[in-house]
């Protein structure tokens, strides 16, 4: 049976199953009554991880702030919050830094190109909450990302416009937070394979 809500806090708390976080929906309420829906994502994000409405482990709280942020963002109506996003997760830098990255399960076609642009934002702002330093791309993984948008531009499909190397290379330089994805197509790279930080060498059109 479908569950009865009344608002968009009633849907974020219901379809993100929050509902152990007390005060939560009035929260967000609250947030929406006398600021903007991104200000207000971003508000409820930050006070989640914080521990607001209840403690929680490091990475559990970076989870639990982004999707309830990039819920806020969609209106509560989409399952970019649960199904878009695959996973968000603390990793290590090479100085042994921890940082937030967030994987996505597939474009996130259900959001919006600037909604899952949002919640890359979102996951920045939080990962300073909590203490996190930028995520710091190695050599081998600005070039898996070239090399796997032309692989999959080849044999999977394209995207609407086509964005050149150099671009590739400075926004995957300058990132602080990792995006990253699971593989969603048959098609493997060829040069940039068993990356550490990788999990697949498989495309993965989330993620481009």
């Amino acid at each position: 049976e479908s569950k009865t809500v009344f608002d968009v806090a009633d849907r974020v708390n219901q379809r993100l199953g929050l509902t152990q976080f007390e005060g939560l929906a009035d929260r967000i309420r609250e947030l929406l009554r006398s600021t903007t829906k991104e200000r207000a994502a971003l508000a409820i994000a930050e006070e989640i991880a914080l521990g607001k409405f209840g403690m929680l482990e490091t990475e559990k709280a970076l989870d639990y702030a982004v999707r309830a942020g990039l819920a806020v963002i969609t209106d509560g109506v989409t399952v970019a919050p649960i199904q878009g996003i695959y996973s968000v997760t603390i990793k290590k830098n090479d100085d042994n830094s921890d940082y937030a990255s967030i994987s996505y399960a597939g474009p996130m076609r259900s959001a919006g190109g600037t909604e899952a642009a949002l919640s890359v934002l979102i996951g920045d702002v939080v990962a300073k909450k909590l203490g996190l330093s930028p995520y710091r791309a190695r050599e081998e993984e600005i070039g898996r990302y070239t090399e796997e948008l032309r692989v999959y531009e080849r044999e999977v499909g394209n995207f609407q416009y086509r964005v050149t190397d150099d671009d590739i290379r400075v926004a995957i330089s300058n990132l602080p937070v990792e995006i990253d994805g699971v593989d969603t197509d048959p098609v493997e790279i060829v040069v940039h394979r068993n990356l550490k930080r990788v999990a697949t060498d498989r495309v993965r059109g989330g993620a481009l």
